[in-house]
């Protein structure tokens, strides 16, 4: 059933398969929630309130950050919104504030569509279609973005889910395979690319995250037989989440939520974001996609979780 609720988060959806549940709310195509018997899973916020750290957000047409807001595509340079002023950049895409519709929704399955229209700094045109899906296997999010536009439109597409399994997620193991990082400047822009060999960066195999900080974007990513790249994220109790993205999703960033000013306590939970493009892709073109006129963009990534 769909709920009409009068919050920052819009309509919402309830999804679920056995003791699983998730909530999604139409504003950014939110995952709010993620539960197992009754147990919930992520770090997240009230539907009511409008949250912070983009806790669940759906985030197009570009992840992670813009420098200065300024790129070039096709010969033409553009200008879009400033949003975050203290790194002088445009942060996440256009989305984060804009309600999607509810178009199909199951006991198992929602879907909502989203027509983004030309506007400064961004003048492309597309239809986003995105579905949350769950099954015995766990959650599954999927994306098509069609470019309806009379040309060829920038692209790129990013998912902020929050994993929270222990009170602090210094306690956590992580196993992620990646083997390249992205060095950045005072702003969070990539300088480079690095090994992550003999870093703090490096968690190829697995191993305790304890005190880091992780604001870090990777690529290298080690894909298992089925060509789905696997993070997974477990708690002393043995509880295990996995983050997992298919081949669409080249780049993750890795957040261990260590926000100032917000009225939580910080390292709460980590969120590991699949990502299609690196972060300032627009001007690097590091995994940017180009979609022609007509063309469709297809990616999916998911969740699941054991004990």
């Amino acid at each position: 059933m769909t709920v009409v609720a009068p919050g920052a988060a819009g309509p919402l959806a309830e999804i679920g398969w056995g003791e699983d549940k998730a909530v999604i709310g139409a504003v950014a195509a939110t995952l709010l929630s993620w539960r197992t018997g009754g147990t919930e899973l992520l770090l997240t916020h009230d539907p009511a309130e409008l949250g912070d750290s983009h806790q669940g957000k759906a985030i197009a047409p570009w992840p992670n950050r813009i420098a200065a807001g300024r790129y070039t595509f096709d010969g033409r340079e553009h200008q879009v919104a400033i949003t975050e002023p203290a790194r002088d950049a445009a942060l996440h895409g256009l989305l984060t504030w804009v309600e999607w519709t509810i178009t199909d929704h199951g006991e198992h399955a929602v879907t909502l569509e989203h027509r983004l229209r030309p506007q400064y700094g961004y003048p492309f045109s597309l239809h986003l279609r995105l579905t949350y899906a769950m099954d015995a296997t766990g959650l599954r999010c999927t994306l098509e973005a069609t470019n309806t536009g009379t040309g060829p439109a920038p692209f790129g597409a990013a998912y902020h889910p929050y994993i929270r399994l222990t009170d602090t997620v210094d306690e956590l193991r992580v196993d992620l395979p990646a083997d390249t990082y992205y060095p950045t400047d005072a702003n969070l822009i990539p300088t480079g690319r690095a090994s992550v060999a003999g870093t703090d960066f490096d968690f190829r195999g697995g191993r305790e995250l304890g005190p880091i900080a992780l604001d870090t974007a990777y690529t290298g990513l080690t894909a298992d037989a089925d060509g789905i790249t696997r993070v997974r994220l477990s708690a002393p109790s043995g509880r295990t989440v996995t983050v997992w993205a298919d081949g669409a999703h080249r780049y993750l960033q890795v957040y261990t939520d260590d926000v100032p000013g917000t009225d939580r306590p910080a390292r709460q939970g980590i969120t590991v974001e699949p990502m299609t493009c690196a972060p300032d892709a627009f001007n690097t073109g590091d995994g940017l996609i180009t979609l022609a006129p007509g063309e469709i963009f297809r990616g999916g990534w998911g969740l699941s979780h054991s004990d």
